[in-house]
């Protein structure tokens, strides 16, 4: 018998120490409580409480009667392929259509990185970011971006980060978990640095551009010169609550639009059919509802912001888009008692999940998700009050 043999079930190398995400985790132990009997409030995901609209449902039901239900081309169909560019001023063939936006994001990394390439992620970061990175043969770079710089990449910050094993800089703005927005002059003096580093290209996650409550801009918008190296990641997910409807899509330069095709075509293929129905009749369709929500969204983090700022030593700053909250709750712990073991006393002592800033690669905080129903929110922020007047410790 071979060693092999021997050995029995072992993990390839790349998987070594993945698991699922703790936001997943934390949600799951969230409903296995609930299945229990516990009353529990989760504000641990980033899955609006808005219906999809019935205009979109309408026309994948339509296009599953005509029969659209076969397997799609591999990089999408060319109608919302062209409804996409469209959105983004480029032409179809800067366009993939995937299975959401974190197929996107995946098959760009697996598509360029090679084994000990490096990826500039300022934290906080959305939790799947870095994981992506390894599985890809890549080195996450961390750069700590904490609230004092509004959760933000300085100039300065990127400079120092970049080496010549440097492939890509990932941003996300409007942000998980912070809720940071760039500004054109922010992502413009990023981009000056960028110019004099050719090898680094950007990945811009702007999932939640149209959720964003102070002035948006792309970085394809920002930093013209560089759209040569960018690939700007969006999808339906968020602004339409299509969550489930898992639909993503890049915008970049058709070498890189080849080579992530190329890794789709050897993973999942085509997008589902109904799915990229459902995603242009979102596209092409009546917006009015965007600012509708938009607006539902800006009520929901005023009130959450204001009562979290009126708790014992929870400090937290106003997010500018999305819809997390990501405060401050370093005067709650200490040696021994960590972010994580603060939300984990919140979900035994109060029922209300919520996830530690160590997911997102900046200890000391916790996201909230504000995307739930008012009434939800009110009642977990009573509970979280009453949890912390009365210690967690």
């Amino acid at each position: 018998m071979n060693d092999l043999a021997q050995r029995g079930f072992y993990r390839a190398r790349r998987l070594q120490g993945l698991e699922l995400s703790e936001i997943v985790r934390i949600s799951e132990r969230a409903r296995e409580l609930r299945a229990a009997g516990r009353d529990v409030i989760s504000l641990s995901t980033g899955e609006p409480d808005f219906p999809t609209p019935d205009f979109v449902i309408d026309a994948a039901m339509e296009a599953a009667r005509r029969g659209e239900t076969r397997y799609t081309p591999t990089a999408g169909t060319p109608a919302l392929r062209e409804a996409i560019a469209k959105e983004h001023g480029r032409t179809p063939a800067e366009v993939i259509v995937s299975t959401g936006a974190k197929q996107v994001l995946a098959s760009a990394l697996l598509g360029t990185l090679d084994p000990g390439d490096e990826v500039v992620l300022p934290t906080p970061f959305w939790t799947s970011y870095a994981d992506m990175v390894r599985v890809a043969g890549g080195v996450p770079v961390l750069i700590p971006c904490d609230m004092g710089d509004g959760f933000k990449l300085t100039p300065e910050r990127l400079e120092a980060a970049i080496s010549s094993r440097t492939r890509w800089l990932m941003l996300n703005s409007p942000s998980n978990p912070s809720g940071a927005v760039y500004s054109r002059a922010q992502l413009a003096a990023l981009a000056e640095v960028l110019m004099r580093h050719p090898q680094v290209w950007v990945i811009s996650d702007e999932i939640y551009s149209h959720l964003s409550f102070e002035r948006f801009t792309s970085f394809a918008d920002a930093a013209p010169d560089l759209i040569g190296r960018t690939l700007v990641v969006s999808g339906v997910s968020k602004a339409w609550a299509m969550t489930g409807w898992r639909i993503g899509w890049g915008v970049g330069p058709e070498p890189l639009i080849r080579a992530m095709i190329a890794m789709q075509g050897q993973s999942t293929s085509g997008a589902s059919s109904v799915g990229q129905a459902a995603a242009l009749a979102a596209l092409t369709g009546d917006r009015t509802f965007l600012a509708e929500r938009r607006s539902a969204f800006e009520e929901r983090r005023d009130m959450v912001v204001t009562a979290l700022n009126a708790m014992p030593g929870i400090d937290c700053p106003t997010p500018e888009g999305a819809f997390y909250a990501f405060p401050s709750c370093a005067a709650h712990l200490g040696e021994g008692f960590s972010d994580g073991d603060f939300c984990a006393r919140l979900l035994d002592v109060a029922g209300v999940a919520v996830v530690p800033g160590r997911a997102f690669g900046l200890d000391g905080h916790f996201r909230l998700s504000f995307a739930y129903a008012t009434n939800e929110l009110t009642a977990a922020l009573k509970r979280l009050l009453a949890a912390l007047e009365g210690g967690l410790r």
